[in-house]
């Protein structure tokens, strides 16, 4: 630890962010990226954007791209707020809605990036186990009648890693339970087979969504996140925002991800090949002896026929297949997460994978 840090730095253990590496003929599976390049109107729009308006700072409200997100969800401006990719938008209301005397509720297998905001902003939180099939289970996160209340609750829908989804219904009985707090769905994967909980907003204020250009509209690469609510949330995230960042979002990456809201044809396509794909792959797989969790996401979660997922993530590593394996927490490190690519990547995938052996399919 160097003698300059602040001592806080001590106990950080950043999030580790999937592999991008620089591989000859890469088939990458194992950061969710859309295999496709944006809407050419997503292009298109970047191209006008590029000229002299470039020396003057963005619009720090955003307007226009809030204005084409509340219109798309039925929505008013002032019950969205946009930052730089959805992982700011979360950063922004961990600080603005958790730090509270009572601990935040997540689950214990999900998003990693949730305990390393906890830490970085010294939030108590509590993990909820999944149940033994790795699913999200409601009455665990109901409070009990002799119980604390809970500082807030969040959860990943789908789940990542594991992909698999809570029907709106559950998500409903999860935010009357919890009034009292803000209860956050991030829905990253929410248009590869979930119905959003956005739908909750009118009769649920504690509610907030976030979601993301990353993943469904191919622009990972341009950041840009958002998150729906009522106002009064949304307030609290601005008030976060403009103490840290009153221009989030550079011009061009607002003007991208507008034009890539509009073009639904181009993003409903798309996210029914990726299902497709993904239907396809399951079954290959499990034709190939690995346990696939049902997914609603844009990957799946696979368990080879030997639980040896170190190795072969290995072996498909050095057939240039990158897939994601996580070693923590113990209880899926016999798992794989499978981004779902292109049918051509996909049959690549399956081509390097070891022979079958016939071990143990549990």
């Amino acid at each position: 630890m160097s003698r300059y840090w602040s001592p806080a730095l001590a106990d950080l253990s950043p999030y580790v962010p999937g592999e991008q590496p620089r591989i000859a003929k890469l088939v990458k599976l194992n950061t969710n990226e859309l295999p496709f390049g944006p809407s050419p109107r997503v292009l298109a729009a970047l191209h006008d954007a590029i000229d002299e308006r470039l020396r003057l700072y963005p619009d720090p409200e955003s307007l226009h791209l809030r204005t084409v997100l509340a219109e798309r969800h039925g929505l008013q401006p002032e019950n969205v707020f946009v930052g730089n990719g959805s992982d700011e938008v979360l950063a922004h209301a961990f600080l603005a809605f958790f730090r509270q005397p009572q601990p935040l509720w997540f689950a214990d297998i999900t998003y990693s990036f949730y305990p390393v905001y906890c830490r970085l902003y010294g939030i108590q939180y509590r993990q909820i186990a999944l149940d033994d099939e790795l699913r999200f289970n409601v009455d665990a996160f109901l409070p009990a009648a002799n119980e604390a209340a809970s500082g807030g609750v969040l959860l990943a829908n789908p789940n990542a890693p594991t992909g698999q989804l809570l029907p709106l219904a559950e998500i409903d009985r999860l935010a009357r339970a919890h009034r009292q707090c803000v209860v956050l769905v991030d829905e990253a994967y929410i248009d590869f087979g979930g119905e959003s909980a956005v739908a909750l907003l009118n009769e649920h204020p504690n509610v907030l969504v976030v979601q993301t250009l990353s993943k469904s509209r191919g622009g990972a690469g341009l950041r840009v996140g958002w998150a729906l609510g009522s106002a009064e949330l949304i307030a609290g995230l601005n008030r976060v925002k403009n103490s840290f960042n009153s221009y989030p979002l550079d011009r061009l990456a607002q003007t991208a991800a507008a034009a890539a809201l509009q073009d639904e044809a181009w993003f409903d396509e798309h996210r029914r090949i990726i299902m497709a794909n993904r239907e396809w792959l399951t079954e290959q797989l499990r034709q190939r002896g690995f346990t696939v969790l049902p997914s609603a996401a844009n990957f799946i979660f696979a368990r080879p026929p030997a639980g040896n997922a170190a190795e072969v993530a290995q072996q498909l590593r050095e057939n240039a297949v990158l897939v994601r394996h996580f070693t923590h927490p113990e209880r899926i490190a016999a798992w794989l997460r499978i981004s779902i690519g292109t049918r051509e990547e996909c049959e690549a995938l399956l081509g390097a994978l070891p022979a079958h052996d016939g071990g143990d399919e549990a």
